[in-house]
């Protein structure tokens, strides 16, 4: 057998290296457990990364989940003040007709927004999500009409919903992705309310002893897990979207926290499949990945100049503070470049995003680029100051 020459001999070893270059960066990315669904999303929602997924905009039939959206925006009436827990609605012979899972109130039953919102999350219940559309909007119509408002203002960009309970209707559509993203926003912007999401059982005074238990299996299995719904047609199979909260690992010196996750799994083969395939993923981003946090909330991740205004410079960062995820080991060496315009021009205004912060790993790969903004409104100046500021401006 001849021997390589030398130009052939550099050539795959230039190869070798190359592919042990790559494998070294293939193997730092955890690899996820195989999921048995149609569709999957696993979300970090302290940090706003995705971990894992596979066909995560695939647009399927929410089902139950559905009620996640109709429970966002009575939470809004909520603390809004145009309804109140204690306040009593009628069920209408519209909410008594339902099909599918019920409270099994009366027609004409006054029921408290309370007692309604535990049999929409823990019974899944038809009639008492009726109810609570009608209490809120007026009427089903005009609560689907708020529910496709409220998800482009969320930005599910490939989801339309035709009804607030999720009962098979042609057109009614949402993905793994969109479900993950109304799950955040849900823990984000209504924390106070998030324990209805985690009663493990609930029966209405007089209905019949069926029906008690919250289809969320891990409830009772991971008492991490603090919720959050089920769903289930023949179409669409059965689906989860769940979450947990455990002690951050990599916070930092001297801090506490919790970290959330969020597993949407839909197009499962049965309510135990669901379940355990939702565990297996919790428990894989939980162990797979850290997380750290790189400034705390409110803390100023920089403070550039501003010109025209009246004040010099514009403090930048997160309400929520910044926190990046990475895969377990990789905390160290992490680095930060910062995105922005320049020059900034007053007038800025408090929560007004403003470039971003560019987080790489010790290879130099980028693992996160967490959007910045305004933590403290700059007016513009009078006059003279923009003139001054304007001149200084064009001098530099």
């Amino acid at each position: 057998m001849p021997l390589l020459n030398r130009s052939t001999w550099l050539f795959w070893l230039l190869v070798a290296w190359l592919l042990s270059a790559s494998g070294g960066a293939w193997a730092s990315s955890p690899q996820a457990p195989e999921i048995a669904a149609r569709s999957f999303v696993l979300l970090d929602a302290t940090a706003g990364q995705v971990l894992a997924a596979r066909e995560a905009d695939q647009e399927v039939e929410p089902a139950s989940l559905t009620k996640l959206m109709t429970a966002y925006l009575v939470f809004e009436a909520l603390r809004a003040g145009r309804i109140e827990r204690t306040q009593a609605l009628t069920v209408s012979e519209r909410a008594w007709r339902m099909p599918g899972a019920r409270m099994f109130v009366p027609q004409g039953a006054q029921v408290p927004v309370d007692d309604l919102l535990k049999g929409m999350i823990v019974l899944s219940a038809n009639d008492a999500t009726t109810a609570l559309a009608e209490g809120v909007a007026g009427s089903v119509e005009r609560f689907v009409e708020r529910m496709n408002q409220q998800a482009r203002a969320l930005g599910l960009t490939r989801t339309r919903f035709l009804n607030p309970e999720g009962l098979s209707a042609p057109g009614h559509r949402s993905t793994a992705r969109d479900l993950a993203l109304l799950a955040q926003r849900l823990s984000q912007d209504f924390p106070e309310f998030m324990a209805y999401f985690a009663i493990q059982r609930y029966r209405y005074p007089g209905a019949p002893a069926v029906n008690e238990n919250n289809r969320n299996l891990l409830l009772l299995r991971d008492p991490t897990v603090d919720g959050m719904k089920t769903g289930h047609t023949e179409a669409a199979g059965y689906g989860m979207v769940a979450s947990a909260q455990r002690p951050f690992a990599a916070l930092g010196p001297g801090a506490a926290g919790q970290r959330r996750l969020i597993a949407v799994v839909l197009g499962a083969a049965s309510e135990n499949a669901r379940a355990a395939q939702s565990q297996t993923l919790l428990n894989w981003g939980f162990s797979a990945f850290e997380a750290v946090r790189l400034f705390a909330p409110g803390q100023p991740v920089t403070t550039p100049p501003v010109w025209q205004g009246r004040a010099s410079t514009v403090p930048l960062g997160r309400a929520d503070g910044v926190v990046v995820v990475v895969p377990a080991g990789q905390a160290a060496g992490l680095r930060t470049e910062l995105l922005r315009p320049d020059p900034l021009l007053a007038p800025l205004l408090k929560d007004q995003p403003l470039g971003s912060l560019r987080v790489r790993n010790a290879r130099g790969d980028v693992v996160a680029e967490v959007p910045l903004f305004v933590l403290e409104t700059v007016p513009q100046a009078g006059l003279l100051g923009r003139f001054w500021g304007a001149l200084r401006l064009w001098i530099q």
